[in-house]
């Protein structure tokens, strides 16, 4: 059963869509997981439990010892919100967790807790045969978050063998620039095909697609997808096996520094108002002057939210390069803004 960005289909079929704002791939895999755990048919199960290694592999976090880089991960978490639409042409939003615990148990050893919103909860439990209910369990392996999300869409569709989608609805349901939205070839060759190749490669499902409706100059207005399953592919890893897998840096748990905690006070002295929010992803390590280079940077990045999620995502590949012994990292910042000019140029 998934619900990330997804549309939820009624006995009426008229489909009403139901988002989950600016995830990341990695909250997307982490959503993806817990859902796994839960038992859908016991409410008593909405509180799930991960050991700080566990949750440290699942999340792509390296060898972080320090709390507050934890901190920040379950802080973006409590941050995802839900928008659903209501009859009058409004929308109602909630989170979609509200509670994250990090603390030892009667062991002695760290764990992470989260719980799912009240709000949230008719969306994973009781569905008394409402929704679409689907395992998102077998594309876990998938690399980017279009790829997560096609996936997604096209899953709720496979026993109908087809789905026919305006070419707006699934760029707007996408995370893309407008170079993607405006350039039909780079949204082809760089979303379309590199999706289907993805799909195909790692999970359960192929498609192929196809021009649906035209308009002017012969402009695709709609996408006939043609969705089958993959005879080739092969089951997935167990949710153990997958964990494992993720990360094979060692986490020494002795080294944990439980001491550190984001003080506010020293944010406020320091930043530029309009800085704070995405100093934050940056762990608050650069100074206003380059987090104002780094603002500059990811411009284009509009939603704000979308904006933190990609900058923390960064700035968490350069603390893992830091970690590298053998080739050092003398400038943190140049390094940073490195990758995020490379990443912001290709973005899909």
């Amino acid at each position: 059963m998934a619900l990330i960005g997804t549309e939820l289909v009624e006995k009426s079929n008229e489909l009403n869509e139901v988002r989950i704002n600016g995830m990341t791939l990695q909250q997307l895999r982490f959503f993806s997981i817990y859902l796994a755990k839960i038992n859908a048919r016991d409410i008593d199960t909405r509180t799930v439990r991960f050991s700080l290694e566990d949750f440290r592999k699942i999340m792509n976090l390296g060898k972080f010892t320090n709390i507050r880089h934890f901190q920040m991960v379950t802080n973006g978490l409590l941050c995802k919100v839900i928008n659903t639409p209501i009859k009058s042409g409004g929308y109602r939003s909630f989170q979609l967790f509200k509670e994250c615990t990090l603390d030892k148990d009667g062991d002695g050893e760290w764990f992470i807790e989260i719980d799912a919103h009240e709000r949230a909860l008719p969306f994973m439990f009781d569905l008394k045969g409402r929704y679409f209910k689907y395992q998102l369990w077998n594309a876990l392996r998938l690399n980017s978050t279009n790829q997560l999300l096609i996936y997604e869409l096209l899953k709720q569709h496979q026993k109908a063998g087809k789905l026919e989608i305006s070419v707006k609805s699934l760029q707007d349901r996408l995370e893309l620039t407008e170079e993607y939205k405006e350039r039909w070839d780079n949204f082809k060759v760089r979303v379309l095909e590199a999706c289907r190749k993805a799909l195909t490669e790692i999970t359960d499902l192929t498609f192929t697609y196809e021009r649906g409706k035209t308009g002017k100059g012969g402009k695709w207005l709609t996408i006939i997808f043609y969705i089958k399953k993959n005879d080739d592919y092969i089951d997935q890893l167990t949710l153990d096996e997958f964990i494992e897998l993720q990360d094979e840096s060692e986490f020494d748990e002795s080294e944990f520094d439980e001491s550190e905690f984001i003080e506010e006070e020293q944010v406020e002295l320091q930043y530029d108002e309009h800085l704070r929010f995405i100093a934050e992803a940056c762990d608050y390590e650069f100074n206003n002057i380059e987090m104002q280079m780094i603002s500059a940077a990811t411009v284009e990045i509009r939603d704000e939210i979308k904006r933190f999620d990609f900058l923390r995502e960064q700035y968490y590949k350069m603390l893992r390069r830091a970690t590298d012994k053998q080739s050092p990292l003398h400038d943190r910042f140049k390094y940073l803004m490195g990758i995020i000019k490379n990443e912001v140029e290709k973005r899909v």
